[in-house]
């Protein structure tokens, strides 16, 4: 247990499958719905530790209420505010299962979301297995659907997204979420994960519900993301051999911000395959547009 926690008894619980983490600050709003889809799991082999980030509202209340009702659920309280990244290492740290996952407070799992991944788990020989998703508004209501992307993608966007299971070793091996990337630790986890080798698989059912509402922090963060994603995303464009595929990423990145012009990696784009470069000007011109917009305060 870390100086930054308080105490939570562990229990005498067999070490479950699967151990699920889920990090709340003030989540009164959608937490009961989260709590609600996790205990409907076919899947039962697992324990859910909720890391509470000084929450001000009912959320303790709500976490001690579900807990008091569930055996396999345990509650921390990190001793101060820490944000998400901390919140999640907090919560693996704890963790006892052989393979991970986590879930947000607004957002939530299909009943056999859990047993499809951990059954693909067992089957397969990846380290890493990510499904597919849907988008609901503040409602629940459907909105739209997200195909997960193929591992080899992640270079110009994060393919993974947030319905997944992974060995505790990538946890071990990769020391946790990086706490200084607060917005963008996923992406980054992932991005270590495929550079130290560990093996990423995708099923292509939708399994999962996530949330898109005013307060969440992609729509709240947005041009402090893009800032933080850039560097770790060129880290990882840099290791690829010169290639039309190389090519392309360095063009995503340089048109994926409005917020930032990045022309050398335009022009290293072009060095590397102008074929490429040619073909995507509609995209160029594109992300030109909704930058001018963005600086004239349109966007």
């Amino acid at each position: 247990m870390t100086d930054d926690m308080v105490d939570a008894d562990k229990g005498s619980l067999p070490a479950p499958a699967v151990s699920l983490v889920l990090p709340v600050y003030n989540g009164e709003r959608y937490l009961a719905e989260a709590l609600d889809s996790i205990f409907a799991q076919s899947f039962t082999d697992f324990e859910l530790i909720a890391v509470d980030d000084c929450s001000s509202d009912t959320t303790p209340r709500i976490l001690a209420d579900y807990a008091g009702r569930h055996p396999n659920m345990r509650v921390i309280r990190n001793a101060k505010n820490a944000k998400l990244p901390a919140t999640l290492n907090n919560g693996f740290r704890e963790a006892r299962g052989a393979w991970f996952s986590w879930t947000s407070d607004d957002n939530t799992l299909d009943p056999d979301m859990l047993a499809r991944l951990h059954a693909a788990a067992e089957a397969g020989d990846a380290d890493i297995y990510y499904a597919d998703f849907r988008f609901i508004d503040a409602d629940g209501e459907v909105t739209g659907s997200c195909r997960a992307g193929e591992p080899h993608e992640i270079v110009v966007g994060n393919p993974i997204g947030c319905c997944f299971l992974y060995r505790r070793e990538v946890d071990e091996a990769l020391g946790g979420y990086d706490e200084a990337l607060f917005g963008v630790e996923d992406y980054d986890f992932w991005l270590r994960a495929e550079r130290a080798g560990f093996r990423f698989e995708t099923i292509h059912e939708e399994l999962y519900s996530y949330r898109r509402h005013g307060g969440s922090l992609t729509s709240t963060r947005a041009k402090h993301i893009y800032g933080l994603s850039g560097p770790i995303m060129l880290e990882s464009i840099e290791q690829l051999p010169k290639s039309p595929w190389r090519a392309f990423a360095y063009l995503n990145l340089a048109t994926r911000d409005p917020y930032h012009l990045r022309w050398g990696l335009l022009r290293r784009a072009w060095r590397d395959h102008p074929p490429t470069v040619m073909g995507n000007l509609r995209k160029v011109a594109g992300w030109l547009r909704f930058a001018l917009s963005v600086r004239l305060g349109r966007g």
